[in-house]
């Protein structure tokens, strides 16, 4: 495994915010907050289906949501996140983030109205690099002043194949 898929997530996230703080400001002051806020949300859109792509080759195979469980240790990690699973299988992951240090740690940087685009705007775009098939839904974030995140995941049923030559 790469460097990427053992640091523990929220310590990339911390190194990222550092520079991302950088081209933020500089962005911002040459183009305006709206363009900064723009390009900000678009790089980090294209690092996460980047890396998505970079866990599904590690893997050798199409992830399915318990390949992608099992990689949430990485997010976890160092009591990064305290999670409520409420299911757990190969086609559907469903569970409550209740304590999300990521949060706590933009707002201690004085990041707190980046946040939602230095990470939360990750976690939808990191699975269409990973399996394109998995649908993320989620209603709220801590991030964004809520009690909880409320992550769902479903593996949408592949689509028949119309047969050959037909």
């Amino acid at each position: 495994m790469s460097t990427q898929q053992t640091m523990p997530i929220i310590e990339r996230r911390r190194i990222e915010a550092d520079i991302l703080r950088c081209v933020h400001d500089v962005l911002a002051a040459s183009h305006g907050a709206e363009v900064a806020r723009d390009t900000i949300r678009d790089a980090v859109t294209r690092s996460a289906v980047d890396q998505g792509a970079s866990f599904r080759a590690a893997l050798g195979h199409m992830p399915d949501l318990a390949d992608f469980a099992e990689a949430l240790r990485l997010w976890t990690a160092e009591g990064a996140l305290e999670l409520t699973v409420h299911v757990a299988r190969a086609d559907i992951l469903e569970f409550d983030v209740t304590r999300c240090r990521y949060a706590e740690m933009y707002r201690a940087m004085g990041l707190g109205e980046l946040g939602p685009l230095l990470s939360c705007n990750r976690d939808g775009q990191f699975c269409a690099g990973y399996n394109p098939d998995i649908v993320f839904t989620r209603t709220q974030t801590i991030m964004e002043g809520a009690s909880h995140c409320d992550f769902r995941y479903r593996l949408a049923p592949a689509e028949p194949q119309a047969p050959s030559g037909a």
